[in-house]
């Protein structure tokens, strides 16, 4: 008896193409749960985590009474949720808020500029310095908080209870661990 027949079959039983097809599936099925690469991975061994501040500035927040959003979403000593570049990361904690005054530049009779309270300014519209702390995984190209690089400049969306608002990193402070 033949290995290989003229029908293409193998032992005059298997079709050589079902075996491929079978040995292809294998492979895959193999393949997907012996090696399932590093974005599942939960357990990450020897990365180095630090509590790191972040400074966020909020220009032009349309906000009534910014007074309420403090006493009943973004308060000192509370947590915000944090989604960076569309990729949420989770709860975290609100070190400080501070209102910034509104000013405008005002020219001098010397030439010289000299920086005012704005009295005509929007009232409804409020800046802010917004300080977060939390932990980050310091990798060779800077602090990443969930799965997102913290640089200067990265906007930052703050979601909480009555208030979803976008803010700019401006500083990135890694602290020791004391």
């Amino acid at each position: 008896m033949a290995i290989l027949d003229s029908k293409g079959r193998l032992f005059g039983k298997f079709n050589i193409l079902d075996i491929g097809a079978a040995l292809i599936i294998l492979l895959v099925i193999f393949g997907i749960f012996l090696f399932p690469g590093t974005t599942g991975s939960i357990a990450q061994i020897g990365v180095i985590v630090k509590p790191v501040e972040i400074d966020l500035l909020v220009r032009g927040l349309n906000v009534r009474d910014p007074q309420k959003l403090f006493e009943q979403g973004l308060t000192k000593g509370g947590k915000t949720n944090v989604i960076i570049r569309n990729e949420p990361h989770g709860s975290i904690n609100v070190k400080s808020v501070r209102i910034l005054p509104r000013t405008v530049l005002v020219t001098q009779p010397d030439g010289s500029l000299k920086e005012l309270p704005d009295i005509k300014s929007n009232s409804f519209s409020t800046d802010m310095l917004v300080t977060l702390d939390g932990k980050a995984q310091i990798t060779n190209n800077g602090p990443v908080l969930g799965p997102s690089k913290l640089k200067i400049g990265v906007p930052i969306e703050l979601d909480g209870f009555n208030y979803n608002f976008n803010a700019t990193v401006i500083d990135v402070r890694i602290k020791d661990k004391s």
